[in-house]
């Protein structure tokens, strides 16, 4: 006889509690929808065409005066201008090869440097370019530290060339130019002679400041002086860098000449070189989005300085900017848009 009470008839266990729900995790991010990660990229890839429209919108009026001024140009030397404007993407792939130890596809890096001209000419001193040129390098498997310090090396020689350039311009045709008219006064080469030193020291003192950025800048440091030693060791990086470097501003301004001679300017090359390479060195510094604004300026001052009309100075550098900026805008945008679509960059 069973001491158990049995107050019914014998049925089915009762069904076990179901589980807990597990807690959520704090450390977790937000879930991410497979829409959005979708979309994403998408998005990204548009990016540039959205702020380049933004651009030219906002500064048409260049658009509209440069094409009617080149409406009656001469179209051979317009096509010899866009043909200069090419050979500068592959001087300014060279050199970003040249500051490298690693080699890097050619076809891509012609690419990724055609595409950072569009993002160039968005954000101020050549940002949107060395932003792009980064994320081609990471996406090549570059480490983070050799990548900067090529940039950082790119960005050294590449006013180092310029001024040697212009200084074999001046020993050479010593009256060519009359510096005396440009030069700036005393009080703008201090300020100048004090930005400088300030943008050298600022980041040193920074480093030295705050403890957590003393150890990737002295890895920064000593990472560029090793490659740096490195390139100048092979006779090929050498070339591609110092070469490039001083092919660049050559090939500038004879985009700037070949637009001239379109229009009828009356200098002769090596006055545009000059007057460009004096403009650049003058004005360069000005942080303006691929140097628009202070060095057209410039430009335009030093070739009236030279005896050309001042509407017809205006008119080139109008021009130059239509050959360089406005033309190869569009078709680098949807190469940037593309890279970063198929995650090149």
């Amino acid at each position: 006889m069973s001491l158990l009470p049995l107050d019914g008839p014998p049925g089915a266990l009762p069904a076990s509690a179901p589980d807990p729900a597990p807690a959520p995790d704090p450390t977790a991010g937000p879930a991410r929808s497979p829409a959005l990660a979708r979309l994403l990229p998408k998005a990204l890839s548009l990016l540039p065409l959205l702020l380049i429209g933004a651009w030219a919108v906002f500064d048409w009026h260049t658009v509209y005066d440069g094409a009617a001024r080149l409406a009656a140009a001469d179209p051979w030397w317009l096509l010899a201008a866009v043909f200069f404007t090419c050979l500068g993407w592959v001087a300014t792939a060279c050199v970003r090869q040249g500051a490298l130890p690693d080699r890097l596809p050619p076809g891509l890096l012609l690419a990724s440097q055609f595409a950072a001209g569009a993002a160039n000419h968005v954000l101020p001193a050549s940002m949107g370019a060395h932003a792009v040129t980064l994320r081609f390098l990471l996406g090549r498997g570059i480490p983070l530290p050799r990548a900067a310090a090529s940039l950082a090396l790119y960005v050294l020689v590449r006013p180092i060339a310029k001024t040697l350039v212009l200084l074999v311009f001046l020993a050479a045709s010593p009256d060519l130019l009359r510096l005396d008219r440009l030069a700036p006064d005393e009080r703008t080469l201090l300020l100048g002679a004090g930005a400088v030193t300030l943008g050298l020291a600022a980041p040193a003192l920074v480093a030295a400041a705050v403890p957590p950025l003393r150890r990737p800048a002295l890895t920064f440091v000593r990472t560029a002086l090793t490659d740096a030693r490195l390139l100048h060791t092979r006779p090929a990086r050498v070339l591609a860098l110092w070469g490039g470097a001083a092919a660049t501003p050559l090939l500038q301004a004879s985009v700037i000449a070949s637009v001239g001679a379109a229009l009828g300017l009356p200098l002769s090359w090596a006055q545009v070189t000059l007057a460009f390479l004096a403009a650049g060195a003058v004005a360069g510094a000005v942080p303006a989005p691929g140097g628009i604004g202070p060095v057209d300026a410039a430009l335009v001052f030093t070739m009236a300085a030279l005896g050309a009309p001042l509407s017809l100075a205006t008119a080139t550098v109008i021009g130059y900017r239509v050959v360089t900026i406005w033309l190869p805008l569009i078709p680098g945008a949807l190469v940037l848009s593309a890279l970063v679509h198929r995650k090149v960059l």
